[in-house]
């Protein structure tokens, strides 16, 4: 069951939505785990932050879809805290991993550097959206290391 302030977020988050998909997921609420739900709990790389408590995602970053029955495009658009950040592509990586992990239902996924908030956008899009490079880079384990770490939830 989800909790008040996810109900709450999902019914906010609803009137982004078009009437059939608004239906469909009002109808689901208790069995889908809301996206900003989801993300908001990943770990900054090298702060002791959420990506949350540092801005860089937030529930307007997130966009649902309605591709088709029981299937959802779902695209994140996240903003770096600095325009050179290093660390952008593997914050990509981390919101792959835990989105993968996480949602209960079909879903296409897309994640990209929101326009104008790093000096490399164009390029670390294509990485983080590449399905072959982000099981490569999951197959290191010190990069894993780095993900598990930032994706694990507080309570884990």
């Amino acid at each position: 069951d989800l909790g008040a302030a996810a109900r709450s977020a999902v019914l906010l988050y609803l009137t982004r939505l078009t009437r059939e998909s608004r239906r469909l997921v009002e109808t689901r609420a208790t069995t889908l785990l809301f996206p900003p739900d989801v993300i908001r709990t990943i770990r900054d790389p090298e702060k002791p932050n959420t990506l949350e408590e540092l801005d860089v995602v937030s529930e307007k970053c997130v966009e649902v879809q309605e591709l088709g029955e029981d299937e959802y495009l779902i695209v994140i658009r996240f903003a770096p805290t600095v325009p050179h950040c290093s660390l952008a592509t593997l914050i990509g990586l981390c919101l792959q991993v835990k989105l993968q992990r996480c949602l209960p239902f079909k879903h296409k996924l897309e994640i990209y550097i929101s326009e104008g908030t790093h000096s490399t956008e164009e390029d670390i899009n294509k990485q983080i959206n590449d399905k072959e490079r982000v099981a490569a880079a999951m197959e290191n384990p010190n990069l894993r290391d780095i993900v598990e770490q930032c994706v694990m939830e507080p309570d884990d």
